[in-house]
């Protein structure tokens, strides 16, 4: 059954044990993303959980009439299930239906995101974006608060299709933000249309809503793909959405705020430094700024806000689970390569640079057919991209190791592609260069490396004991009352096609005792050394 509002989603974060409600009063610019920081820095994934903050000031000493949720759609995977209303092991396959078999939106006449309504001077006597509570994500580097978790929506202004997704906004003014946009975003496209226009482009942010639609927009869905109709897929009924009151765009009815104007295309601002998912400060740029005309939201609304900056992170989680679904799509239904099993973007790449593919090859053209596809698919994502076989854990980063280690060779199997676009890589320019020459440095842009880790030929059997070894040996583990196991795969041996019979055979006698036998029967293979006859005489 589908969350009705975020309200909804988070008392059953509460109840599921997955959530801090923390009443003492915090200052939101200084103490809340330090607090939530620390279990990114010092608790196992699965045992991190969402933050509600009940009671907020800042260090102008206001209080807020409202709360700040952080964490709650990625600070774990079980948090993330929840929000799709799955087990964890579902939420792949769950993706891949949603983009599949998509849920068109339902309008309706209203909604809670319409209890008020602030324009004109209303809207500034209120204090307008400044009004609510929004955390600064680095303290101490970070130059302002920043809307770290908005869903942006715009349209595409030809075509009037949707398009929803996160881009981070620097607060400059009561009715002012910055806001990060990169000319291959599709955000990017609909400004580049508006200006050759000579339009500014309507957009609505929405600050807080069903985890849904945060959940596909942060996720790299293709262009001319309404999010709104994927989110519906994963929500398994149309997301209800109402009009906006001073723009041509719907939101929807249950959002705790929105945020209503337009994008100028008439000139870019100074915007940043901000703490970004890179693990580095996002330095100085040109980008665009949004001008508020009305802000509507519920009565005492509850303000979401994502926790970036170094990896791991909520967005890093987040990117990571809907961007695996999503490549794993692409590839496998759209590329035509059924081969392909899994997809893993890690972590610490800020789930955006290093991406792991495994698939069961039955031809070896396929690596290269899933890593020339996998590079093209959004000219910022991707910098080392690794195919791998079956047995080896795409997510795992010592199996990959072992894989990359032993399965290739540099020669013959790493190819490099250039023409890709930075998007907050500090490797792409040294610090200081001009926006457009970080993102794309002449002459050709910046670079991805394709491996191939896929073995091509076959391999001796894996290095561990028999199966039926390890199984026993964990039940003897158990008796002893020894600590809980979290098995890693492999933890038995498997061939790999290069065994011969006699060597198996000689294993079992080995495990019988008889490895004596062996060593006579082997006794009588001997052979001169080399030159050992020479030498001597």
């Amino acid at each position: 059954m589908a969350y009705k509002d975020l309200r909804d989603f988070i008392n059953d974060l509460d109840q599921k044990g997955l959530l801090y409600r923390v009443k003492r009063t915090i200052n939101k610019d200084t103490e809340l993303m330090p607090l939530v920081r620390w279990q990114f820095r010092g608790l196992p994934s699965d045992e991190r959980k969402a933050f509600l903050f009940e009671s907020l000031t800042d260090s102008r000493g206001r209080s807020f009439d409202a709360k700040v949720a952080v964490g709650i759609l990625g600070a774990s995977r079980p948090i993330y299930a929840a929000g799709m209303g799955c087990k964890v092991e579902e939420i792949q396959e769950r993706w891949v239906q949603a983009q599949r078999f998509p849920i068109p939106p339902k309008m309706v006449d209203g909604g809670p995101v319409k209890e008020v309504i602030l324009q004109g001077d209303a809207l500034l006597e209120a204090g307008g974006i400044d009004k609510f509570p929004i955390p600064i994500s680095t303290p101490g580097y970070d130059t302002a608060p920043y809307l770290s978790s908005p869903y942006v929506v715009t349209k595409d202004p030809e075509t009037s299709i949707v398009n929803v997704g996160t881009y981070r906004g620097m607060i400059k003014g009561r009715t002012r933000t910055g806001i990060m946009t990169h000319g291959a975003q599709h955000i990017g496209i609909h400004l580049e249309k508006a200006r050759r226009l000579g339009q500014n482009l309507p957009a609505a942010i929405i600050l807080g809503c069903v985890p849904y639609v945060g959940m596909c927009s942060v996720a790299k869905i293709p262009y001319g793909v309404n999010e709104y109709d994927v989110a519906g897929g994963l929500a398994g009924a149309p997301i209800e959405l109402v009009k906006c009151e001073t723009v041509d765009l719907e939101v929807p009815a249950t959002s705790e705020i929105v945020v209503e104007g337009e994008l100028s295309t008439e000139y870019l601002e100074d915007e940043a430094p901000f703490g970004e998912y890179s693990g580095y400060m996002g330095e100085r740029a040109k980008n665009h700024v949004f001008n508020i005309s009305c802000i509507t939201h519920r009565r005492k609304p509850i303000y979401q806000a994502f926790i970036s900056q170094f990896p791991p992170s909520e967005s890093s989680m987040i990117r990571k689970i809907s961007y695996d679904a999503l490549m794993l799509k692409f590839l496998k239904y759209d590329c035509n390569i059924p081969t392909v099993q899994r997809v893993a973007f890690h972590e610490m790449s800020g789930s955006w640079m290093y991406i792991v593919i495994q698939l069961d090859k039955t031809n070896p053209s396929q690596p290269w057919q899933a890593l020339n596809a996998a590079v093209a698919l959004d000219p910022t994502i991707g910098k080392i991209i690794i195919t791998v076989d079956p047995d080896i854990d795409p997510d795992d980063p010592e199996s990959v190791n072992w894989a990359l280690s032993f399965c290739m060779q540099p020669h013959l199997d790493v190819r490099i592609t250039t023409g890709k676009s930075s998007m907050l890589d500090p490797s792409a320019a040294p610090s200081g260069t001009e926006t457009e020459d970080r993102r794309f440095p002449k002459p050709v842009g910046t670079s991805a490396m394709l491996i191939d880790a896929t073995r091509k030929h076959a391999y001796p059997t894996v290095s561990l004991p028999a199966k039926e070894y390890m199984d026993h040996a964990k039940e003897i583990w158990e008796e002893l009352g020894l600590p809980p196991l979290k098995t890693r795969y492999p933890y038995h041996g498997y061939a790999l096609g290069y065994w011969p019979e006699e060597w198996d055979k000689e294993a079992q006698m080995a495990v019988q005792g008889l490895y004596l036998e062996t060593g006579e029967k082997l006794a009588q293979r001997r052979k001169p050394f080399r030159g050992w006859k020479e030498a001597k005489e």
